[in-house]
């Protein structure tokens, strides 16, 4: 039976395409399904302002009358006019273990990077650096998380059979919260403090973050501008992503460094992990998911990294050491035991030396593939 490509044109095909991987990995304990209806949003061009950047056109694979594959075709203009990047990016990427499909899809990604004049494909990445991106190429055994995509192995080896290459890789780890801090880290932080007259932020209310998200924002900018995959964060999608996520923060695990000027140096956001009560809310809200959701808040062992930024002033000079002792004190007070890192760049030294000294174990890696277009 033939393989049929079809463009996503209706809310029904908007429907099979974000549901196709929660059919496909029904039965895989590993894999965390986002929320249908936040997932809607992010894909609708009326209500995601990084439309105002880019544009999509989204795929769905069928093969005897059933969907078998989906891809999403994206272009992020702000990297292809200001950054100079020719890239033609594809996301949302997920199939069935047959090669034919795979191949078909891309060609659609590739085709359409042809018609714009762009000279190579990329992904799986999202339409910015804010959403999720990179093939887990290890850790197949592990349980995702909200902020990784998750996939069989057998993804990469048909993007390496189909002539796909390395772009980027990415590195996550996991590590057991410390109960005490070492003596002479304690010490350290209190000579770093002391020196650049520093001090940490505490929040009780997730009102009191709202002023200080931009600066989180400048300091990610700032942080992340020299990498390969960074392209700037325009202010509408800062609004955006403000309105969207911050009122589902818990203040308590939002960790702060300022300076003498109440200048912000360093910042994390962690979470409880919510990874296990998204496999139970099924990609729902209602009825019952927001219980779900609820309960893992209020009693968790585990804790997960989603942002942190630190100013490039300040690293090297013991800052990273400063912010995880603010987030020590956070997982104390919490119960937390599990703590697991979000992606990094495999060569971005300069976040992964916060846990350097808590016998990290890296337990997941994850690539982006790349190909010239001809």
């Amino acid at each position: 039976m033939s393989i049929r490509i079809k463009k996503v044109q209706s809310k029904h095909d908007l429907e099979a395409f974000i549901k196709f991987p929660m059919d496909l990995y029904k039965d895989n304990k590993n894999y965390v399904p986002p929320f249908i209806n936040e997932e809607k949003e992010t894909l609708d061009v009326s209500k995601n302002p990084v439309f105002k950047d880019a544009e999509a056109h989204y795929f769905i694979a069928e093969k005897d009358n059933k969907v078998v594959g989906r891809v999403a075709a994206i272009i992020n203009w702000q990297e292809v006019n200001k950054q100079h990047k020719k890239k033609m990016r594809f996301g949302w990427f997920d199939m069935i273990d047959d090669i034919e499909v795979t191949k078909a899809l891309l060609a659609k990604v590739e085709a359409i990077g042809k018609e714009n004049n762009l000279e190579y494909i990329e992904g799986p990445v999202g339409f910015s650096n804010l959403e999720k991106a990179g093939m887990l190429t290890k850790g197949f055994d592990k349980l995702a998380t909200m902020v990784g995509l998750y996939n069989d192995p057998y993804y990469p080896e048909h993007l390496e059979k189909l002539g796909f290459e390395k772009a980027n890789e990415w590195v996550e780890f996991e590590l057991d919260a410390p109960n005490e801090l070492p003596e002479k880290v304690i010490k350290f932080n209190k000579i770093v403090r002391e020196r650049y007259k520093l001090r940490e932020l505490k929040f009780t209310k997730t009102s009191e973050i709202i002023p200080y998200v931009e600066d989180m924002f400048d300091l990610l900018d700032k942080t992340y501008s020299e990498l390969d995959t960074y392209v700037p964060i325009a202010d509408y999608q800062i609004e955006y992503y403000k309105k969207k996520y911050i009122p589902f923060i818990n203040p308590d695990y939002v960790n702060c460094i300022v300076d003498e000027n109440n200048k912000m140096v360093s910042f994390a956001i962690t979470m409880p992990s919510y990874s296990k009560a998204m496999q139970k809310a099924k990609g729902k809200l209602l009825p019952f998911g927001w219980w779900h959701l609820l309960r893992a808040s209020k009693k968790n062992d585990s804790a997960q990294f989603y942002l942190i930024g630190i100013d490039p002033k300040y690293q090297g000079k013991g800052v990273t050491a400063l912010i995880f002792n603010a987030m020590f004190d956070t997982f104390k007070r919490n119960g937390i035991k599990f703590l697991e890192t979000n992606p990094e760049l495999e060569d971005n030294e300069n976040i992964q030396v916060l846990w350097k000294s808590y016998d990290p174990v890296n337990h997941k890696r994850r690539k982006t593939f790349k190909k010239p277009i001809v």
